[in-house]
């Protein structure tokens, strides 16, 4: 071997040395940072004639597990989808309130139970006909303000589907923009790696909202399909359209045309969060929220407010009402009807004959609602039938609750356990989710970079990099004794 060949081998040794030492600190710089993917030198042998020439750096090998990731995809998916769920039962739960608690539904029906029997023992005393009133009204503000939830949430899930579509559409081009940089930045013969991690980011956000799978294309693209067989990457990004609206009131649906569906590229795809074409995600998530949980939870809570009503529109408890007469509780001011129960809990009052704030008396409390001039203060059947008029146990007659006779406060913490053990179930399915998901996000971990693995490459690199100067440097010691002998 010549002194010049050897030179360029020493030479082209330190070259690919250099390189590795920045693959080495590049993976343990982001050993922990998301989307980033183990990267490995790639070398080849050269030749100079008829001698070994060194070695050249043919790239830089991105290492991914794409099997590992696409199911981590999913599961990130199914934890959002739980935790959309989740977040809004939860919601609900606090706001009609746990069945022992004083300020629940529950808890402000016992209450008016209490005040009846102790206005019943003293009925002439105004100050006991007075709680009657003021646990009867916190009764009814307890409910609205159940149904304000509601109608909140619901308007709330429309916003955040909207702000997921955005999201979407502007995050889908970008994985076309990507594409596109792979690929001219490969034709150049750039380093395409770190195009490659934004673009790992990016459809890992996506998989959050809609779990996708990845497809590869020739020149490193991809494209990208959602589990249920929607397109929405291949040579260009899917156009995903949905439309908010302001205001959204309890018998408005995408049925009846006021609420919007999704569509991807002008067709209309199903939202269902199990099998849809979007299922699995935090948007099938808002979609099951807004047009399945809040309505269904609608029925339940106009159930038990029409269980009130009726339980004190009758003349068994108020011999004085007369025909189609409101009882204690009314629908906004008028007997209920039964073909307009919907949203009925948003309207649910109480009447206003019996509140000395809207002109009413409250001795029509002990002496019954139609009642035209105060009665006997010592009279205390009126107040004993509406105590038993809450205890008394009755079939719901709506709602969707099995056939079994309930009291006022069975049927209302009977509607709280409802969802308790929704939330309970849910909270379950939950963890078992994330932990399938830290478990594949472990793995991911496992098979990327490993800083021990890089320390040792970089001894290694160490020891080639002395090996290599040391051979220059002898290299140089016989060119200066050979130039001497001259």
């Amino acid at each position: 071997m010549s002194i010049g060949n050897a030179f360029s081998n020493a030479l082209s040794g330190l070259n690919a040395v250099s390189r590795a030492a920045d693959v080495v600190s590049s993976n343990v710089a982001n050993a922990m940072t998301e989307g980033y993917s183990r990267r490995e030198l790639e070398l080849t042998s050269q030749t100079i004639g008829q001698s070994g020439g060194g070695v050249s750096v043919t790239g830089v090998t991105r290492y991914t597990d794409t099997v590992i990731t696409g199911e981590r995809r999913l599961a990130d998916g199914e934890v959002a989808l739980a935790e959309t769920r989740t977040d809004f039962l939860n919601t609900f739960s606090r706001a009609i309130g746990q069945a022992d608690e004083a300020s629940s539904i529950s808890g402000l029906i016992v209450s008016l139970e209490e005040s009846l029997i102790e206005a019943a023992s003293r009925p002439e005393s105004e100050t006991r006909l007075q709680a009657v009133l003021y646990s009867a009204q916190n009764l009814t503000e307890k409910i609205n303000s159940a149904a304000d939830t509601l109608m909140a949430s619901r308007m709330a899930a429309d916003k955040e589907i909207g702000n997921s579509v955005d999201f979407l559409q502007t995050a889908l081009q970008q994985v076309v923009d990507l594409n596109v940089a792979i690929t001219q930045s490969a034709s150049s013969g750039y380093d395409t790696n770190s195009l490659m991690d934004q673009r790992q980011q990016v459809v890992d956000q996506i998989s959050a909202i809609i779990p996708v799978k990845e497809i590869a294309r020739e020149n490193n693209s991809i494209a990208l399909y959602t589990a249920g067989g929607a397109i929405l990457v291949d040579s260009k990004a899917a156009s995903i359209e949905f439309t908010t609206v302001p205001t959204i009131t309890p018998d408005m649906s995408i049925e009846s045309g006021v609420l919007s569906g999704l569509t991807i590229n002008g067709q209309s795809v199903s939202t269902d969060a199990d099998k849809g074409a979007i299922s699995g995600g935090s948007l099938a998530g808002l979609f099951e929220v807004r047009d399945e949980l809040i309505p269904e939870a609608q029925v339940k809570l106009d159930a038990v407010a029409r269980d009130l009503i009726e339980r004190f529109q009758t003349t068994d408890v108020d011999p004085t009402l007369a025909v189609a007469a409101a009882g204690l509780f009314t629908d906004g001011g008028a007997a209920l009807d039964v073909l307009n129960e919907e949203a009925l809990s948003n309207r649910l009052t109480v009447n206003a004959l019996i509140d000395p704030a809207q002109s009413g008396d409250l001795w029509k409390i002990r002496d019954g609602l139609g009642a035209i001039a105060e009665g006997d203060q010592g009279d205390s059947s009126i107040l004993v039938a509406m105590t038993d008029a809450l205890q008394n146990s009755r079939v719901a007659a709506s709602g969707d609750f099995t056939s079994t006779q309930r009291s006022a406060v069975t049927l209302s913490s009977d509607f709280y356990s409802l969802i308790e053990g929704d939330i309970l179930d849910l909270e379950t399915g939950l963890s078992f989710s994330t932990a399938r998901q830290e478990s594949l996000k472990s793995i991911e971990l496992e098979a990327g970079v490993d800083t021990d693995f890089e320390m040792q490459q970089l001894i290694l690199i160490e020891q080639t990099y002395a090996a290599n100067a040391q051979v220059i440097q002898t290299l140089d010691t016989l060119l200066d004794q050979l130039i001497g002998m001259l």
